[in-house]
């Protein structure tokens, strides 16, 4: 079966690599550009929205037109600073943007209740996939997802530590990823980057997303973007080639999935500190449209989140009969 190609948003408010004290969501105006680029070529986008993006109204009416027609996903993106109940964790979260896995597991399951329950509130459908905010993601995050009826998960970036990024000031940081494996898994709650000891297709499944070890004919695009060390297949304005080079190694390799994934402040000028003003946009959808055209061209399948999900879920149980 050849791979699937899963473009994944995280559907978040305007800039928040500043850090700002109040958060505007005027991206959502520049979202359905990007749906209609996917659709062009067949692609089913999974929004990861968050608490701010759910209750915006543009960024509502075009996700519920999307869900309508089968052609995306609603999934959760919990930012654990802004996402209720507020409780302070540190002296100024707004500033630290502390990890849900920091928090006492009350309130994580709580947040995760409370957004997965307004989400499905405003888009009128389950909600099944989820991302965490910063990458967070632990065995006690993957049970309360899984008790809340989701299914899957793609929040582990193989080869990644986050220990050093910090959330609190005091605390360990984020997960470290560097042996999670490149293909799906359901995941154990003792250790969240390997495998379940025995087959679980009860347990949420991990889809990872699509990182590597840069290589020298990748060395041009990445230098000075997101990791030095590892390649994503994540645009930043310079790594248009490198994109496609990666769609083609997940279908030589076989790979079950090859993923995307941007942020919906990306879409916008001055949304974010990568794309600062409309050049760089038109430079974004040139890629875009060359990545996607590509994906199609080299066989990729269709799916969201939840949809690759179901298909591996199935296969599992299959083979255990």
């Amino acid at each position: 079966m050849p791979p699937a190609f899963l473009i994944t948003i995280d559907t978040e408010g305007d800039n928040l690599w500043a850090r700002p004290r109040t958060v505007s969501t005027r991206n959502a105006g520049f979202m359905a550009r990007f749906q209609a680029a996917a659709e062009k070529h067949g692609w089913r986008p999974t929004w990861l929205v968050n608490w701010e993006m759910a209750h915006d109204l543009q960024c509502v009416e075009l996700l519920r037109d999307v869900a309508g027609r089968g052609v995306g996903e609603i999934g959760l993106h919990l930012h654990a600073w802004d996402t209720p109940p507020l409780i302070s964790l540190t002296e100024d979260d707004t500033r630290h943007h502390p990890y849900l896995t920091e928090y006492p597991e009350p309130m994580m399951k709580e947040k995760i209740l409370r957004l997965a329950g307004k989400l499905e509130e405003v888009f009128q459908q389950p909600v099944r996939s989820h991302r965490g905010g910063r990458w967070a993601f632990n065995g006690i995050y993957a049970r309360l997802l899984r008790e809340r009826g989701l299914t899957a998960d793609c929040s582990v970036c193989p080869g990644v530590d986050w220990r050093s990024t910090k959330g609190a000031p005091k605390g360990s940081g984020g997960p470290d990823y560097r042996d999670a494996p490149t293909t799906p898994y359901f995941v154990g709650e003792r250790n969240i980057t390997q495998p379940a000891s025995a087959p679980m297709c009860e347990s949420l499944l991990e889809v990872p997303m699509t990182t590597g070890a840069n290589r020298a004919g990748w060395q041009r695009a990445v230098q000075e973007v997101f990791s030095p060390r590892h390649f994503w297949l994540r645009p930043n304005g310079r790594n248009g080639a490198a994109l496609r080079e990666r769609v083609d190694e997940a279908v030589e390799q076989k790979k079950s999935h090859a993923m995307f994934m941007l942020h919906s402040s990306e879409l916008m000028p001055a949304g974010s500190p990568t794309f600062q003003n409309d050049d760089s946009i038109e430079r974004l959808y040139d890629d875009l449209e060359a990545l996607f055209a590509h994906a199609a061209r080299r066989g990729c399948r269709p799916a969201t989140v939840d949809q690759f999900a179901q298909e591996w879920r199935a296969a599992a149980v299959q083979s255990q009969a």
